[in-house]
């Protein structure tokens, strides 16, 4: 299943600069997901996060990874953020940076369902540039109902 960036804001609430997902090229319901991220040397980060030698913030790729989770969450229950609902990051376990990430780089956005009970599910990732690892981490995330 192939997502768009026009698709992929249905399913993700979040806007520039924060949309950290640009196309999903495959996705097992209630199983994995396979998104990119294009690093762009114009993201607002790079400003100020190693200027003279610009590298995307770890946090920022835990980030893209979570809203990879939160995609193929919302397509495992068959939910949209407009039905209000949303996907929290409510924890990160054994998270490892092997390699900067950089602009003009590919992110490779990789996550697989450990396990999901009551609206809370975790997650193997893994964001992989031209096959190298760049982190792994086990991602929670929690579903909920915002007014």
């Amino acid at each position: 299943m192939v997502m768009d960036i026009n698709e992929i804001r249905e399913y993700l609430p979040h806007r520039y600069p924060f949309l950290l997902v640009d196309r999903v090229v495959e996705l097992g319901v209630g199983e994995f997901i396979v998104a990119y991220k294009n690093v762009s040397i114009n993201e607002p980060f790079f400003n100020g996060h190693f200027p003279h030698h610009p590298i995307m913030p770890g946090v920022l790729i835990i980030e893209a990874l979570a809203q990879a989770c939160g995609i193929l969450g919302f397509k495992t229950v068959n939910k949209l953020p407009a039905d209000g609902y949303v996907y929290y990051l409510v924890g990160s376990d054994n998270a490892r940076f092997k390699r900067p990430v950089m602009p003009g780089d590919q992110l490779r956005l990789e996550a697989r369902v450990i396990r999901g009970k009551r609206g809370i599910w975790k997650f193997a990732c893994r964001a992989t540039v031209d096959g190298e690892l760049a982190c792994e981490a086990d991602i929670i995330c929690a579903e909920r109902k915002v007014a």
